[in-house]
């Protein structure tokens, strides 16, 4: 029988865990410092707790730290991780982006994804599960770089706020002083607009929210994000200007551009009168062609216009740089669907 995974826990429920093997109660604070902080591999490592303590905890728990299972590295300095996950025979991919003084994780929060967007591998990889609060958090701590980590932005497999327990579990985890100790200035969640979940996420984190759009109008976002049918674009939007983004929390809209479909400056003037009010910055975002889509990405000199137009009219601006497109772990191209369909032959 499999032992529960200790990764993940949050403060609350390590503290429920030395409860119930009747242990002191701070033994919970010295579990999360060994977790959290150090790098350790196995409950004997944890020093500091008594002998009975970690043979208890052995009898019971595992640490559930998973390392990764293969690397790919990027012309650019970029790095692919594959990791397996608490679901049999299920993966997920994590794209490492160093640069400069900066270094910045891009986790997965699901395997696959239901939202099926047109221009996203995941998507057309289909849904297969839900990433647990130790699976989110493994991407991080067995991450060979994990102490070089200075941002961390949950924009890889899945819709994170499609998961929202376990995601807002591994954002404490990441943001206490418990745990990780980040601050929630250097990690972004995406959506594509899960008003729901939007609406826990910006009232329970501090964290930054950065939300899919790809375009201003209705029947266009419909053709693109099926999300549209059910979370207009106009309804996340009234929600987003009921919330206070002070102290310097930041919400920004993500827009990948696709040639002759949304890249005209009617497209620039829609986005003006429907961001009016909202204090934010727009990132363009290159398409990169994926198999079966009718998409293209923009040329150079209409994605440059673009970003021109918009920041005359005040709203900032900026192209996001692709990287590692070589390695498939630019935005919109994390899958393992081959893998496993290859592994299900082997099988």
């Amino acid at each position: 029988m499999a032992k529960e995974i200790l990764l993940g826990k949050t403060l609350e429920e390590l503290t429920q865990v030395v409860l119930d093997l009747k242990l002191p109660k701070f033994t919970a604070k010295q579990i999360a410092d060994w977790l959290y902080k150090k790098d350790i591999t196995s409950i004997d490592e944890m020093l500091n707790l008594s002998l009975k303590a970690r043979t208890l905890l052995k009898d019971n728990f595992d640490i559930g730290l998973t390392p990764t299972i293969k690397e790919q590295c990027s012309v650019d300095g970029t790095k692919k991780y594959l990791y397996p996950t608490n679901l049999p025979n299920q993966f997920i991919e994590t794209a490492y982006i160093p640069d400069d003084d900066r270094s910045t994780l891009c986790v997965s929060s699901q395997v696959g994804c239901k939202m099926a967007c047109l221009f996203c591998m995941t998507g057309k990889q289909g849904f297969q599960g839900q990433l647990s609060s130790g699976d989110i958090i493994n991407q991080v701590r067995s991450l060979p770089e994990w102490h070089k980590l200075t941002n961390i932005v949950y924009m890889g497999m899945g819709e994170p706020l499609d998961n929202v327990p376990e995601v807002m579990k591994s954002l404490e985890i990441l943001t206490a002083d418990y745990g990780m100790g980040m601050s929630p200035r250097r990690i972004t969640v995406s959506t594509i607009g899960i008003i729901p979940g939007m609406r826990k996420f910006l009232n329970e984190s501090e964290c930054h929210l950065a939300v899919s759009l790809h375009t201003p109008f209705d029947d266009e976002r419909k053709k693109l994000m099926p999300v549209q049918n059910v979370y207009p674009v106009k309804d996340v939007l009234k929600m987003i200007r009921e919330f206070d983004f002070g102290r310097q929390r930041r919400v920004s809209f993500e827009y990948i551009m696709f040639k002759g479909i949304n890249d005209t400056p009617s497209h620039v003037k829609e986005l003006c009168k429907i961001l009016d009010g909202i204090k934010c910055r727009i990132n363009l975002i290159r398409f990169h062609p994926i198999p079966n889509s009718p998409l293209l990405g923009s040329d150079e000199n209409t994605v440059e216009e673009f970003k021109d137009m918009l920041n005359k009219k005040g709203i900032t601006t900026t192209i996001r740089r692709s990287r590692g497109l070589d390695i498939f772990a630019a935005c919109g191209l994390l899958s393992t669907k081959e893998l496993v369909k290859q592994q299900n032959k082997d099988f």
